[in-house]
C-alpha cells in the first residue's frame, strides 16, 4: 500500500495522500442549516485524509431533502463553515464541499418553505423519506419551468462561491445517487420535451451547464463532480442509453480542465476503463463494500488517482495511521449514523500511542 502514502495533485490542491473521506450526510447541522458545533471536531479528526469530501450540502432551500442537513448559501452557513475548513486546513489535510441538490428526493416536512419538490418531471421517486413524524412516502414533485432551471443553475453557482468564502479548497457537484443532476440524466425521471430531455444530449444539459456556472464563478481548478453510472439509488433507472450518455458526458466534461472526476462504482468494469480512458483529470473512484486488502487495487491498476473511502473512514477518524500499522478497524455504529450529537460521531476512539 506504499503508494496510497504519496503525494498527488488535484486542480490547485496537493494532497499529501491518495486517500478521500467520501461524502457521508450525517444529519447534524442546525435547523437553519448552519453546520452544527461538532462539525469541525468531526471532519477535523479526519484530516489525516488527503481530501475531504463534504457531506452533501444544499444550494438553496428547494435543494434540502433530508432533515438537519448544512447548507452553503447564507451568512450563518459560511461562518459555521469556515470553522471547519480552518479545522481541517490546520491538520494538513484538504476539503472540498459537496453541493448537492436533491430534487425531487425530499418532503415538505424537511425543508425551510415547506413546498413541494422539484424535478425535471413531475415523477415520484417510489421510495420513503424520514421525516420528524417518522417515514413518509415522498410526493409526486412539481415540474421545473426553463427559467427555473436557470435559477437552479444560479444557485449552484452562488453556493460554489459561498463555499470558497468559506475557506473549502473547491466544491464537488453531486451528480450521483438519484439527486436532481441524475434524475435529469435519466430516462425514468426525465419526460421533458424541450432542450432539456429526450436525446442524451438534451438530458446531459443541466450537468455541463451547472459545472460551466460553478467553474465560471471559481475556476476549473477547483471544480469536481460525481456520478453513479448505472446506479440505482432513490428510484433511478438510467435506461438503455446509460452507457452512451457517461461517454458523451465525460467526454464534454473532460474538455473543460476540472479538479477532479469522482465515480461511486457499481461493479461494470469495462465501463470504468472506458471512463479512465475518456478522463485525463484526476480520477477518484469509490468502491463501496470491497474488503480492505483491495483497498490500492485500482490505483495499483492504473484506474484512480485517489482512492475514497466511506463507512470507513466515518467509523475510523485515523484510519490512515491504522492502515499504516495494519491496526484492526473500529465497527460503526449504524444506529447512529443520521441522528444525535458527540455519539456515534466524534466519539469513536484512535489508537492509543
Amino acid at each position: 500500500m506504499k503508494n496510497l502514502f504519496e503525494e498527488v495533485r488535484i486542480g490547485d490542491a496537493t494532497l499529501k495522500n491518495r486517500l478521500g473521506m467520501s461524502p457521508m450526510t450525517r444529519n447534524r447541522a442546525l435547523p437553519d442549516g448552519t453546520p452544527g458545533e461538532l462539525a469541525a471536531e468531526y471532519y477535523g479528526q479526519r484530516s489525516s485524509f488527503g481530501l475531504i469530501i463534504s457531506e452533501g450540502t444544499q444550494p438553496s432551500d428547494d435543494g434540502q431533502g433530508y432533515l438537519n442537513t448544512p447548507g452553503i448559501y447564507t451568512p450563518s452557513h459560511i461562518e459555521g463553515w469556515k470553522k471547519i475548513t480552518s479545522r481541517v486546513h490546520n491538520e494538513g489535510a484538504r476539503i472540498f464541499i459537496q453541493l448537492m441538490h436533491v430534487g425531487r428526493v425530499s418532503h415538505p416536512d424537511n425543508t425551510p418553505h415547506h413546498r413541494q419538490p422539484v424535478a425535471p418531471s413531475a415523477i415520484a421517486p417510489g421510495v420513503e423519506m424520514y421525516t420528524a413524524e417518522g417515514k413518509k412516502d415522498i410526493p409526486t414533485p412539481r415540474e421545473l419551468g426553463r427559467n427555473e432551471i436557470k435559477e437552479v443553475i444560479q444557485e449552484f453557482r452562488t453556493a460554489a462561491a459561498a463555499a470558497i468564502e468559506a475557506g473549502a479548497d473547491g466544491v464537488e457537484i453531486h451528480g450521483a445517487n438519484g439527486y436532481l443532476v441524475q434524475q435529469f440524466l435519466s430516462e425514468n425521471s426525465n419526460l421533458r420535451q424541450d432542450t432539456y430531455g429526450g436525446t442524451i444530449e438534451n438530458r446531459a444539459q443541466l450537468a455541463i451547464e451547472v459545472t460551466k456556472a460553478v467553474i465560471d464563478e471559481i475556476g476549473s481548478e477547483k471544480t469536481g463532480i460525481r456520478f453513479s453510472p448505472q446506479g440505482t439509488l432513490n428510484g433511478i433507472e438510467e435506461g438503455d442509453t446509460n452507457i452512451e450518455m457517461y461517454r458523451y458526458l465525460i467526454g464534454e466534461l473532460n474538455k473543460l480542465n476540472l479538479a477532479y472526476l469522482h465515480i461511486m462504482h457499481f461493479g461494470n468494469e469495462p465501463l470504468l476503463q472506458e471512463i479512465r480512458q475518456l478522463w485525463t483529470q484526476p480520477l477518484l473512484v469509490n468502491r463501496a463494500g470491497r474488503p480492505l486488502e483491495q483497498l490500492t487495487m485500482d490505483l495499483d491498476n492504473g484506474l484512480a488517482d485517489v482512492a475514497t473511502v466511506g463507512i470507513w473512514a466515518l467509523a475510523n477518524p485515523d484510519f490512515i495511521e491504522r492502515i499504516k500499522k495494519s491496526a484492526p478497524l473500529n465497527e460503526p455504529d449504524l444506529n447512529k449514523l443520521y441522528a444525535g450529537g458527540a455519539q456515534g460521531y466524534v466519539d469513536y476512539p484512535f489508537l492509543k500511542a
